[in-house]
């Protein structure tokens, strides 16, 4: 499948990959300095999986529309280990309508089905760990051909991102112009039962330089911490950047009532289930500013 880098325009943002196919510009605009734009991050939906908690996930998505928010998605976004031959299956895993030969088919088509009132609102769905496992096995890369589907049926401008990369929110109020750098990655590693990833979160700050807000998933848990650096200006002035960094929680609810299982078995706790919101709004002296919250 030969990948383009498409032009997007949901919901009145006009949004494009730029020279790096894992860099997305989102661009907004301010009618006045009340307005407010909102987007909603997720990660490890896991739709497909027996264990996600739809009632939550599809309640978070209509509060998206409502809100008339972006949706943006961060990796294993699909479960989909149920394959011919995959070590990770489990019957108990499977849901009813996925239950047939055609297994991987008949994800895909429940889960454009279940999106297409969300389509409009979609502007980027990415690889996580789950499906670029899939495209491993057995070539099958789920996500180009979901966000294809969106496209093509449901008038979606939504586009295909990669497992790491950027977002820059460009915004402008009247004459006024100001950005937000947003670097993901969907996350590796195994989080860590104490530390819940916030080591790797720390590690990244080695390398990752000018973010003002990193999100990542992978290991189910939920947190935001302020990072706070120091440089020294050309001039001689002191100045400190803070970077947000927020990791993504999960609408998979392996632990259920603590009965048994591979989860129970290898001793893993319950873990936090939802997503977060990214609030942009206008600051008179400062520009675009952000505000995270917990979707709960």
């Amino acid at each position: 499948m030969t990948r383009t880098k498409p032009t997007v325009k949901p919901m009145g943002f006009a949004s494009a990959y730029d020279n790096e196919e894992n860099v997305l510009t989102v661009r907004m605009k301010w009618p006045t300095m009340a307005d407010e734009h909102w987007y909603l991050l997720q990660s490890d939906e896991h739709f497909d999986n027996e264990h996600c908690d739809r009632e939550l996930y599809k309640r978070h998505l209509d509060e998206a529309i409502a809100r008339n928010a972006g949706i943006i998605k961060f990796g294993d976004t699909f479960c989909v280990m149920q394959g011919p031959g995959d070590k990770r299956s489990c019957l108990s895993a499977l849901r009813d309508a996925h239950k047939q030969s055609d297994y991987f088919n008949r994800v895909l088509e429940d889960a454009v089905a279940f999106h297409a009132p969300y389509a409009k609102n979609m502007i980027g769905v990415g690889i996580g760990n789950h499906e670029s496992s899939v495209t491993k096995k057995y070539g099958w890369d789920i996500t180009s051909l979901f966000v294809d589907r969106l496209r093509r049926e449901c008038d979606s401008q939504v586009v295909r991102t990669a497992y790491t990369g950027w977002i820059r929110f460009m915004g402008s109020c009247g004459e006024q112009r100001s950005s937000l750098k947003l670097w993901y990655t969907h996350g590796y590693g195994g989080g860590g039962p104490v530390t819940q990833d916030t080591i790797q979160g720390q590690r990244q700050m080695a390398y990752v330089h000018g973010a003002d807000i990193t999100v990542s998933g992978h290991t189910h848990d939920s947190w935001m911490l302020e990072r706070v650096a120091i440089n020294l200006s050309d001039c001689g002035k002191q100045n400190r950047k803070t970077t947000v960094q927020v990791k993504l929680p999960t609408y998979k609810d392996e632990y259920g009532k603590g009965e048994g299982g591979w989860h129970i078995e290898t001793g893993k706790p319950p873990k936090p289930l939802g997503a977060y919101w990214l609030r942009l709004f206008w600051h008179r002296r400062d520009g675009m500013q952000f505000e995270v919250q917990r979707a709960r």
